[in-house]
């Protein structure tokens, strides 16, 4: 997203995320305003609207902060089955963290508003889409020895990470280990070719 007017200071800039996230968890998404985000962080609106448009392009700005962490994919520490489960567990870690409530305040809003749907799909839910792809790439490649076909990987991708964004999202319940494990072990079998 472009900015208007002078380079924003980091320290200024991780004051107005960290205020943004809790605000949003203390009080929801309707109730989090600028002037509220301004007042936490103890900078003046004039400051934030210089570098923000709205409280969604600041949330998104946290959130994408937030995500690279959270929603790492890590280095492979055990079998592909083990690293799969361990992320699957990062993944539902991460929602019940603030970043998490941020990324459910987003999309709940975005089901409202058009603009801010496109600005998360364009921006965040892009971006993590594609580490999502990478990540399991390089696992499937461990477990069956390819590289997947696109199409398939997709597919698997959402397979993967489905359940739990439907468990979060429809029920606001985090997912189990009950879940979690024939998820990651469903994946895997449905990504290992078959002799014809």
């Amino acid at each position: 997203m472009s900015r208007t007017g002078p380079r924003r200071s980091e320290s200024i800039r991780v004051a107005v995320l960290n205020a943004a996230d809790d605000l949003l968890v203390e009080q929801g998404f309707a109730a989090t305003t600028i002037e509220g985000i301004a007042t936490r962080a103890g900078v003046a609106k004039q400051t934030i609207y210089r570098w923000w448009k709205s409280k969604v392009e600041i949330l998104l700005d946290a959130l994408e902060d937030d995500a690279l962490e959270g929603l790492a994919w890590a280095e492979p520490a055990g079998t592909p089955a083990e690293d799969l489960t361990a992320h699957l567990h990062r993944v539902a870690d991460f929602f019940r963290e603030p970043a998490g409530q941020v990324l459910q305040a987003l999309l709940g809003n975005a089901q409202l508003d058009k603009d801010a749907a496109a600005a998360l799909r364009e921006g965040f839910l892009l971006k993590q889409r594609e580490r999502d792809l990478a990540g399991l790439r390089t696992i499937i490649e461990r477990h069956t020895g390819r590289t997947p076909n696109e199409d398939h990987l997709g597919h698997l991708t959402d397979l993967l990470l489905g359940p739990i964004y439907y468990r979060v999202l429809v029920f606001g319940t985090p997912p189990t280990k009950d879940l979690i494990e024939p998820a990651a072990h469903l994946t895997l079998n449905l990504a290992t070719p078959t002799a014809n």
